[in-house]
């Protein structure tokens, strides 16, 4: 058998990396992070282990890549609905919370590959700096979404409250969409935004409605 060589692409040095990023993700959410080997990699973007190489200094590099790439994909899915201009506070943070809480965010496919990187972020620092930083990004937007509708509801709040209080509304999120997606069966639909925006209402002492249609 005459093994075909690797498909020649013209692409930029970040489309390149996002290519072998994406192949890493596929694999990992395939057979694991032992999955996903240099060769694996090199074989599923289409590539030489050489490119690979070229644009990361070792696999673990491209593995931190790869889950840096993931959490933010999940963080910027859940923001894109809250930036939509022209609507009130209040409804800018129920699209927050609603579109995480429904696909494509809430997926069996980004629980596992979420989940399947767990154990590394316990003997792995740079992963767990990277776990912290994307935490702290999706919490912070969380945060300012929760100050902006309780100012507009004319309700003052302390920094170190409003700190509380998105700790315990992520707890809430991350919650349902690790349930949600580990048993995407389970739950009637629009059942699970409905509960965490209810949720987070009771919480910051507002009342959240879930209107669907931000997906």
């Amino acid at each position: 058998m005459i093994k075909s060589s690797p498909k020649f692409r013209r692409e930029s040095a970040a489309q390149r990396k996002e290519t072998l990023i994406l192949a890493t993700l596929a694999l990992i959410a395939q057979d694991g992070v032992r999955g996903a080997t240099v060769r694996a990699i090199a074989n599923r973007a289409e590539v030489s282990q050489g490119l690979i190489r070229h644009h990361f200094s070792s696999k673990e590099d491209l593995i931190t890549a790869a889950y840096a790439h993931h959490m933010s994909h999940m963080t910027n899915l859940t923001t894109a609905p809250a930036l939509t201009t022209g609507i009130s506070a209040k409804a800018r943070l129920e699209a927050f919370v609603a579109t995480g809480l429904v696909p494509p965010v809430v997926d069996p496919g980004m629980v596992s590959l979420w989940a399947s990187f767990l154990n590394k972020l316990r003997v792995d620092a740079k992963m767990r700096e990277i776990h912290e930083q994307t935490y702290h990004d999706f919490r912070d937007r969380l945060e300012a979404l929760i100050a902006d509708a309780l100012c507009e509801a004319g309700i003052a709040t302390e920094p170190r409250a409003l700190r509380r209080l998105a700790i315990a509304c992520n707890a809430v999120i991350d919650g349902l969409w690790i349930e949600g997606g580990a048993l995407p069966g389970a739950f009637e639909p629009g059942e699970l935004p409905e509960i965490g925006l209810k949720s987070v209402g009771a919480i910051i002492g507002l009342e959240l409605e879930y209107v669907g249609g931000w997906t």
